[in-house]
């Protein structure tokens, strides 16, 4: 049998590494785009699905959803500090997530349970509207879990208190434990939960074990078996966007607007 050199196998070896490593990166260099794109797709999907726009596994095509998003779904900017609109931000090219990371765009965050350390200037918010009425107010929620950081959205009425909805579209916890956030089950009960309790202050939480129909128990959410710090870690983020550091000047100032309309 031939014996090859050490020279010949390190060779051989660091050429099968290159080739791949072309390959690799040939593949997310050309898939980038298509990747991108999927994302934004999916943000999208989340946001119709807390809307109540589409169902949740529902089978739909890409034009459709961008179809349904268009004609239901209008995005717009708030500076999170005033709860003022800006109509020089592009809804369409703004991305929140790169703007936390950069200083001009974001602010270091004060001390929360979240765990969040960043928070944009400006923030995006979604509203499903029909005609010139708002129907349903769709808020951008971020915050740390047990295991990695959790992205989502809450959508509330137009009273700013009664909860919608709740969907996460990005996470990293543990399937079957922290993971089912995603359960449709678990999300449902989030429905005609109350944000706020009657001081204006965020109240929603998640507890150990089973709450009550929301009509009797309108600021607990049934806990996660198995998972107590990602449902701690849902009560921490969500709390936190519908505080004063985050969506509650904002919030504040559209129910101003709708009672003196």
């Amino acid at each position: 049998m031939k014996q090859y050199s050490n020279a010949y196998i390190i060779g051989f070896a660091a050429g099968v590494c290159l080739v791949c490593s072309i390959v690799v990166a040939t593949s997310a260099v050309v898939l980038k785009e298509r990747q991108d794109r999927n994302k934004v797709l999916d943000r999208q999907k989340k946001v119709l699905i807390v809307a109540g726009l589409m169902e949740e596994g529902q089978k739909i095509t890409a034009d459709a959803v961008q179809q349904i998003f268009d004609d239901n779904i209008r995005i717009r900017a708030v500076d999170l500090q005033t709860g003022d609109f800006d109509s020089d931000i592009d809804t369409v090219t703004y991305d929140q997530r790169k703007a936390t990371k950069d200083p001009a765009l974001s602010r270091v965050a004060p001390e929360n349970r979240a765990g969040i350390t960043r928070l944009p200037l400006k923030a995006l918010i979604y509203e499903r509207v029909a005609g010139d009425e708002i129907e349903l107010l769709i808020l951008p929620i971020e915050g740390k879990g047990l295991w990695s950081t959790l992205y989502g959205f809450l959508a509330l009425a137009p009273d700013t208190t009664t909860i919608e909805g709740l969907t996460f579209y990005e996470h990293g916890e543990t399937p079957g434990l922290g993971g089912e956030i995603d359960n449709p089950r678990w999300k449902s009960l989030w429905k005609g939960r109350s944000a706020y309790d009657a001081e204006g202050k965020p109240a929603i939480t998640v507890i150990k074990g089973a709450a009550g129909p929301p009509e009797d128990d309108p600021f607990r959410v049934d806990g996660l078996s198995g998972s107590t710090l990602t449902g701690r870690g849902v009560s921490n983020l969500v709390q936190f966007w519908l505080s004063d550091d985050g969506f509650a000047p904002f919030l504040a100032k559209f129910r101003a607007e709708r009672s003196a309309a």
